[in-house]
């Protein structure tokens, strides 16, 4: 894991420097692993930022985590029902694609009064087996937001469909940022520029190198070497 994450970061770097750019925020999508890995990584390792999946893993492992100075991402598709037991655990919710998830979100946070970050996320390739919205609704969809006052929307997420080549990722990341960047400046009359979460394992670089402020890497983090 060492290796991996310093291999990683020296892949981060040479994207940065491609893209002209000076930081990203390195989400460990911590799906795959335990406690005390997790634990590891955030002590030893310096990694600050974890992207849980699943509610209940989060739940399991809440008692064993080292949570001081941690921040857990909801990276996964969320469920309403789930909403309740994530709400008061996570600082940011990636995977927000429908009313009714809003309409749950804010009111477990209104109970709990706090205001939770969240990030829309988008279809960009318009895949029938994924989450999120299509690219053609996320403009109104956006706007509706402003009706729920514990809910604080930072940006957008999407996950790009499987490529072989980094210029087919680039096209999608590509897309969709000029997307998001369109609706916040225009549609939602924000100062400044949304976050983006785009870019995993297999595509971070690409994803850096078109705007993305946060990547969540899993299997480049966590694979194990032949010579392990």
């Amino acid at each position: 894991m060492d290796r991996n994450l310093a291999e990683i970061r020296e892949r981060i770097r040479g994207a940065l420097e491609r893209s002209g750019r000076e930081q990203v925020t390195l989400v460990a999508a911590i799906k795959y692993t335990d406690a005390e890995h997790v634990n590891y990584l955030h002590r030893v390792l310096g990694i600050r930022d974890v992207g849980e999946n699943r509610v209940q893993q989060l739940l399991e492992r809440w008692d064993a985590l080292d949570r001081e100075d941690l921040r857990i991402h909801f990276i996964g598709k969320l469920q309403r029902n789930k909403v309740k037991y994530i709400i008061d655990k996570v600082c940011m919710i990636h995977s927000l694609d429908s009313v009714g998830l809003a309409e749950e979100i804010e009111k477990q946070a209104a109970k709990h009064g706090l205001i939770m970050d969240v990030l829309v996320e988008i279809n960009s390739g318009c895949e029938e087996n994924k989450s999120g919205l299509l690219p053609q609704d996320v403009a109104v969809f956006c706007q509706g937001l402003a009706a729920y006052p514990h809910l604080r929307l930072r940006g957008f997420m999407t996950m790009a469909p499987k490529c072989d080549k980094k210029e087919e990722y680039q096209k999608y990341f590509q897309k969709t940022s000029r997307q998001c960047l369109d609706i916040w400046q225009k549609t939602l009359h924000n100062i400044g520029r949304p976050l983006l979460s785009m870019g995993m394992s297999d595509s971070f670089e690409a994803a850096i190198e078109e705007g993305a402020d946060l990547i969540r890497v899993g299997n480049a983090l966590f694979a194990r070497r032949e010579s392990d």
